[in-house]
């Protein structure tokens, strides 16, 4: 059952705050994973989140893909480094296999906080952001020899791109984007913001603004890091690490972030698989745990005032049965 704020004057959303990001729902986090003995951070980022579980006493497994975040967690919170309360890699949290120091270690908890950092916008170099002359990069891990944003729109067909920015982006007119972008880049590749800002309002028309850029250059991430993908990958390979009771906490900003995550956390916790037509169960199903949060919990207006990026967080939480 979902339990109430912990929030306040002194909330811990507000006291794990960092330069580098401001962790979204910290209390709520805090709240949901209390007791848990040890944890996998699988979005580490600047470190608020697991510096907020750290004050609770809790020990903490972190990765994330940006090796530039995880040196500044490691900075951070050396004190908790040193003592060995926090260990810190670099890897995504779909592949927690290939790191080899967390090979067969299961959890009471397991958080993931999706999406970009506060620090990942704000850096232009980083290349996420609409603001005028910012190379199109888009990658989550810095320094990646992957496939930039640009490289993307550059090399993508028609189709792909209208479906990442339909399926993504929820753009109504996706088609139509697509193939601007395919006709403005055979007279010149794209390799900056302004060349996607372009294409948006050659498409979209010239009244289109921030909210529009927003919504479609996170498609345009999203495609280029195989963000869903990875999500749906990790989800049964995490819940996989929990122990008996363990709870994992996943925090999406995108609608099919939060649809993937209600539809898996919803089917693990069906007993029976059957078709919905057949008279009696013949699969012999146990459920494999429980929905804890009945609906989404949401930031507060509080939070959302301090933190206006927090205003599209969703979190959801499973428990693991016994």
């Amino acid at each position: 059952m979902d339990v109430g704020p912990v929030g306040g004057a002194g909330s811990v959303t507000g006291e794990w705050g960092s330069t580098y990001h401001v962790p979204v729902l910290a209390d709520r986090v805090v709240e949901y994973l209390r007791g848990a003995e040890r944890l996998l951070d699988g979005t580490l980022g600047g470190g608020g989140h697991a510096a907020a579980l750290l004050a609770q006493g809790i020990l903490v497994d972190a990765i994330d893909r940006d090796p530039e975040a995880v040196e500044v967690a490691r900075v951070r919170l050396a004190e908790q480094v040193q003592r060995g309360r926090l260990r810190a890699f670099v890897g995504n949290f779909d592949q927690v296999d290939d790191v080899a120091a967390l090979t067969g270690v299961r959890y009471g908890g397991v958080l993931l906080d999706l999406g970009i950092s506060s620090r990942q916008v704000d850096d232009l170099s980083r290349g996420f952001s609409f603001r005028e002359g910012v190379l199109l990069d888009m990658r989550m891990d810095a320094g990646a020899t992957s496939p930039s944003a640009a490289d993307w729109l550059n090399s993508q067909s028609v189709h792909n791109i209208a479906a990442a920015l339909r399926d993504y982006g929820d753009e109504p007119h996706a088609a139509r984007l697509a193939r601007e972008i395919v006709r403005r880049r055979a007279r010149a590749p794209f390799a900056t913001s302004d060349d996607l800002v372009g294409a948006i309002r050659g498409a979209l028309g010239p009244r289109t603004g921030p909210p529009h850029f927003a919504r479609l250059f996170q498609a345009v991430r999203i495609a280029v890091n195989g963000e869903l993908d990875a999500l749906a990958a990790a989800l049964p390979l995490l819940r996989g690490r929990l122990l008996p009771g363990g709870r994992m906490v996943v925090i999406a900003y995108h609608s099919g972030e939060d649809r993937l995550v209600k539809q898996s956390f919803r089917a693990w916790s069906m007993s029976c698989v059957c078709p919905p037509r057949q008279l009696s169960c013949t699969c012999g199903g146990k459920a494999l745990g429980e929905v804890v949060t009945r609906r989404p919990v949401a930031p507060t207006a509080e939070e959302v005032t301090r933190n206006p990026r927090a205003r599209s967080a969703k979190l959801r939480v499973w428990q693991r049965g016994p």
